[in-house]
């Protein structure tokens, strides 16, 4: 596995395309093929901060937006990761809240494309685990809001890193099965 595949799945799961409304999300999943193409990075104000065959951030983080977000509450999501019937054992599975800074990062993930890794007080919003042998994972203590769940699998029939994203809407004290399965 080549070392920029977390830091993009990282991304990933901190990506997002907008703020939704209150009320229930559309059922969502999105599978997309990572591949070993990496563009070269983006020149920008802070050369520093890009990393080679990333592409840079251009949306400054919103401190306002992330304020307002919870940290923690009393929900729970579990489920499975699965591709094609093949569980993703040992696999990450995070859970990042929908803001508008993650769309940009969304947007190049959904192109395939790695992204610089995201701000670390967004990264802080982001709950991971780590899925069982038949790729069954479970998160507790989420807050209510609008969330993009996230995993990985190897595709075995072509080599390729997939991702497969689900965007839910969490409720205080609900409990949530989600399934991220292609």
């Amino acid at each position: 596995m080549k070392a920029w595949i977390p830091v993009a799945l990282l991304g990933l799961a901190l990506a997002g395309c907008q703020m939704m409304e209150p009320g229930p999300p559309p059922e969502r999943i999105e599978v997309i093929d990572i591949g070993d193409e990496r563009p070269p990075a983006v020149e920008r104000a802070d050369p520093d901060r890009v990393t080679p065959g990333r592409v840079a951030r251009q949306v400054a983080f919103p401190e306002r937006e992330y304020a307002n977000l919870e940290r923690s509450g009393s929900a729970a999501i579990s489920g499975r990761l699965a591709l094609n019937g093949m569980p993703g054992a040992g696999e990450t599975v995070a859970v990042a809240p929908v803001t508008t800074y993650s769309a940009e990062a969304a947007e190049h993930a959904l192109a395939g494309r790695a992204v610089e890794p995201a701000d670390p007080r967004a990264q802080a919003f982001t709950h991971t685990t780590r899925t069982d042998n038949n790729g069954q994972f479970s998160l507790q203590g989420l807050p209510a809001g609008e969330f993009y769940v996230m995993g990985s699998v190897v595709n075995p029939g072509n080599g390729q890193r997939q991702a497969i994203i689900r965007q839910v809407s969490l409720r205080n004290g609900q409990r949530l099965e989600v399934n991220l399965s292609r």
